[in-house]
């Protein structure tokens, strides 16, 4: 089976499109976290809650820089292997895709600049005000990302001329419910994610009894209360959306029933099995949430949570399940979706770019192999900033006078 360039392609977007998500949800999850932070260390005028936003900031800025490379060569990708989806389907499909880049990215890039250079050199209020730009926008992003995914689950708002589709409403495309229950269940997981990566953190360093300011019992409390509240809602949204499974297709529909039926039904037995798999991982990973996160917020009712060590060690490895388990969701999502590139009007084997078998070999190579070593190195910098607490990061303030080395002064 490895000798077909179908199989190859689809590996390459699975696997890169995997560990672009770990990256978005990390960012999506802990930017609101910060905002918080950042308000609440303003309207104290705490400079040790200041500290702790630079700490917590500067592991959402080394996961950003990720999200960006990652999130380009992904559209790299879309025009490289996938140029029969773009050449019906691209007028509607990368019209969001546009939006967010020019509209959304760029935006979130600029005032992430500003905020990550102008701490103590612009007003404080305005710098929580660029932060907030940039929240907004990272949601705005992922909003207009699920609107082209939701058109590919539930393609509304076009019709097909001349074999091309054009779009034709606009509101439809926007308000598609594959798109809103999409984002629905990414904003919360996302924020399930940042809640457990701030409880995580923190209770790994209070395990090891470091709490400079006690900016780590603050952290474990504040991540274990926003991961608790995303803990239903969570699976609430994203049930909600397998609603839309059997639902009938509503746009330009030019197969009929009986062809849907058999393309349907020569679907590989593997590709369920793999989407089950999944399914069963996702399951597997809320099933301990459901377990530890009551405990949890027990725990810091009773005021006990920054105490019970053996709960430390829990959290510490929280942050990976989440990660894991939403990985695992968008597996069972999308090759739920199989064979249709675009559900009911365009199977995956049309959407492919013409590849060669060693065309398609080296693809795979070039991106995973890339995708691995980015990965690789910005994991290895999120633990070692991460260990090593709010004096190490990236964002940590320079020492101040007192602390600098003395130099010298002569006189002539």
């Amino acid at each position: 089976m490895f000798t077909d360039p179908l199989l190859w392609a689809r590996l390459q977007f699975a696997l890169t499109s995997g560990v672009h998500y770990m990256f978005v949800a990390f960012t999506l999850g802990m930017a609101p976290l910060i905002l918080v932070a950042q308000g609440s260390a303003l309207l104290r005028r705490d400079e040790a809650r200041l500290a702790a936003v630079r700490f917590w900031g500067g592991l959402y800025v080394v996961n950003y820089g990720m999200g960006v490379l990652s999130g380009l060569v992904m559209e790299l990708q879309l025009a490289l292997n996938w140029s029969g989806l773009n050449d019906v389907f691209g007028h509607v499909f990368s019209a969001p895709l546009a939006v967010e880049t020019v509209a959304a990215f760029f935006t979130e890039s600029t005032f992430l600049g500003l905020w990550i250079f102008g701490w103590d050199r612009m007003n404080r209020w305005l710098h929580l005000a660029c932060f907030g730009v940039v929240t907004l926008t990272a949601y705005l992003s992922a909003f207009w990302v699920l609107v082209a995914n939701g058109f590919l689950k539930n393609p509304v708002g076009f019709a097909l001329r001349d074999g091309v589709a054009v779009l034709t409403d606009p509101v439809a495309l926007v308000t598609n419910p594959a798109a809103l229950l999409a984002f629905a269940h990414v904003a919360t997981s996302a924020l399930l994610v940042g809640g457990l990566v701030m409880a995580g953190v923190s209770a790994y360093h209070l395990r090891r009894g470091n709490d400079p300011d006690g900016m780590f019992r603050r952290g474990v409390r504040r991540g274990v209360v926003v991961a608790s509240l995303a803990l239903f809602p969570t699976p609430a949204a994203g049930g909600a959306q397998y609603s839309l499974a059997g639902a009938p297709p509503t746009s330009g529909l030019t197969l009929s029933s009986a062809e849907i039926a058999e393309i349907e039904a020569a679907r590989p037995e593997s590709t369920m099995v793999l989407a089950e798999v999944g399914n069963g991982v996702m399951t597997l990973c809320w099933t301990v949430f459901f377990l530890v996160l009551p405990v949890a917020l027990l725990a810091w009712l009773v005021r006990r949570l920054d105490r019970w060590r053996w709960l430390h060690w829990l959290l510490s490895v929280m942050p990976v399940l989440a990660l894991l388990a939403g990985v695992a969701g968008w597996l069972y999502r999308e090759l739920g979706r199989q064979p249709w590139a675009v559900r009911h009007h365009m199977t995956t084997a049309e959407a492919i770019t013409p590849l060669s078998v060693p065309h398609a070999v080296a693809s795979f190579v070039v991106f995973t192999g890339a995708f691995a070593v980015l990965a690789g190195i910005t994991w290895w910098l999120l633990v070692r900033y991460a260990r090593r607490g709010p004096h190490g990061g990236p964002l940590a303030p320079a020492p101040s006078g007192d602390d600098a080395p003395a130099v010298p002064v002569h006189t002539y």
